[in-house]
């Protein structure tokens, strides 16, 4: 699956949620959304680390597919947000990571 496809799934995913739920995905939501996924990404990696109290702790395969799962939401977030905001997150990632400006 090429990039483009990948964004399309997940933001229609977003907007498929938001009217089951009846939420509104708009700006405002995807932002809190995205800052909440990264509480949780941070929380699955204390206990993947073992930095959490110890009754939190999983076997490494179990912690790191946890992992996974919270860093697959942070991504699906940030890509809403780019939709939202009317940005080319593949053009922006290229700019950014691989053909950096000057």
């Amino acid at each position: 699956m090429d990039f483009k496809e990948l964004q399309k799934k997940v933001v229609e995913n977003a907007i498929n949620y938001g009217k089951k739920y009846s939420v509104k995905i708009d700006e405002d939501f995807a932002l809190l959304k995205l800052y909440e996924e990264v509480g949780e990404l941070a929380q699955a990696v204390l206990i993947h680390r073992k930095k959490s109290r110890p009754e939190k702790h999983v076997s490494e395969e179990i912690s790191k597919k946890e992992v996974a799962k919270e860093l697959a939401d942070v991504v699906g977030m940030a890509i809403v947000n780019a939709y939202l905001l009317g940005i080319d997150l593949e053009k922006a990632i290229d700019k950014k990571w691989i053909d950096k400006e000057k």
